[in-house]
């Protein structure tokens, strides 16, 4: 259920950044403002919020959501809303607008869900003897020839 809210608060905030972003610069309809707000919902929630935010944490995780958001307007908004010259300040507002919900999202999910950090200390303490495995060998000198 806390997922399917999560899902939700994303789509409803990229909607409203997409409809601020592209529609502010492009004609853009309904169906066009909700195909972008859809992809970039399914796409940040499983690279983002599913891969990224337990091992890299919240502000790396905020970054590359920004330059998710930037870069999928910026590749697929030529081809639907059929302009090039103004596509880039259409997607730097949405990534901004985006990357500041994002951000309040990310709070709600670290208070109401248990997001474990998989960060390279932890795994070290998995498995103490993997953590400074060194391969140890003694040179071996050429045979001198007298």
């Amino acid at each position: 259920m806390k997922n399917t809210i999560i899902l939700l608060l994303k789509f409803i905030s990229n909607y409203l950044a997409f409809s601020i972003g592209l529609d502010l610069f492009f004609n853009a309809d309904f169906i066009e403002i909700a195909t972008f707000s859809l992809l970039l919902t399914i796409i940040s929630y499983l690279i983002g919020d599913r891969i990224l935010l337990p091992r890299i944490g919240n502000r790396n995780t905020l970054v590359a959501d920004f330059f998710l958001a930037y870069v999928s307007v910026w590749i697929f908004g030529p081809t639907v809303l059929n302009g090039y010259l103004q596509i880039a300040w259409g997607s730097i507002i949405s990534a901004f607008i985006i990357t500041g919900a994002e951000a309040l999202i990310h709070m709600y999910m670290l208070k109401n869900l248990r997001i474990e950090r998989n960060s390279s200390k932890e795994r070290a303490k998995q498995n103490p003897k993997l953590a400074y495995g060194l391969e140890m060998a003694e040179e071996q000198e050429p045979i001198k020839k007298k």
